[in-house]
């Protein structure tokens, strides 16, 4: 598990997971007006910069998009 970014407790209207949450194999997203504020991934690998981009960025994105694990985090 890898926690990227920091969200205070009340500081997010939003979780989006991508992934198999029963399966422990996904990555979360807290997010505050559509721009992801922290991420983290259980059992999935290699995802730390695209995380990280995502957080730096500070663009919004489509939480829809951001949930399909079909579509790249770098095209999201």
């Amino acid at each position: 598990m890898e926690y990227l970014g920091y969200v205070e407790p009340d500081g997010y209207d939003r979780v989006v997971f991508r992934g198999d949450v029963k399966a422990n194999e996904f990555i979360a997203f807290w997010l505050k007006d559509g721009r992801v504020l922290a991420g983290m991934n259980m059992n999935i690998w290699d995802v730390t910069d695209p995380i990280r981009e995502l957080i730096v960025s500070k663009r919004v994105v489509d939480a829809d998009r951001l949930a399909n694990p079909n579509i790249p985090l770098g095209e999201v």
